[in-house]
């Protein structure tokens, strides 16, 4: 039996989009990983920026902190309605990211504090062993605007 729904109990299904792929945990992964992001971006006529900022420092995190020889870390990219989420996981449970103030005369630590102020909603998940996704999320601005955060 079909049935039809119409006027205000009509909903419009949105699609998941989603892209993902295994990357070395290494330098040159973490720059294929933002190449192949602002790639995947492109095709969903989703604006660049910050995500591609995102992207890179999230990889160059997996490549340098969560880098286990032989173990691969994974980048995804999901669109449901207009979030853009982005998910990088690696095989390093043992080390939990956080931002946090770094010191002003080190070059390096700044990181997630970028992807903070950024995304203005990242997270962590653990599991399943030995993994953990740190995770940022975008809403996806409406045509002719720019990025914004979701909070």
């Amino acid at each position: 039996m079909n049935q039809e729904t119409d006027g205000a109990g009509a909903q419009l299904i949105e699609p998941v989009r989603n892209f993902s792929v295994l990357l070395s945990p290494t330098p040159r992964g973490a720059r294929l990983a933002r190449l192949l992001a602002v790639e995947q971006l492109r095709s969903w006529e989703i604006p660049l920026s910050p995500a591609d900022q995102i992207v890179a420092e999230l990889a160059a995190n997996a490549a340098t902190h969560g880098h286990v020889p032989g173990r691969n870390f994974r980048l995804t990219l999901y669109v449901v309605g207009d979030t853009l989420r982005i998910e990088v996981t690696d095989t390093r449970d043992d080390r939990i990211p956080r931002a946090s103030a770094a010191d002003p005369d080190v070059e390096r630590g700044r990181g997630l504090l970028l992807v903070a102020a950024l995304a203005g909603r990242w997270g962590v998940t653990p599991g399943p062993a030995p993994r953990k996704t740190v995770w940022t999320e975008l809403a996806i601005p409406t045509t002719g605007s720019r990025f914004s955060t979701s909070r």
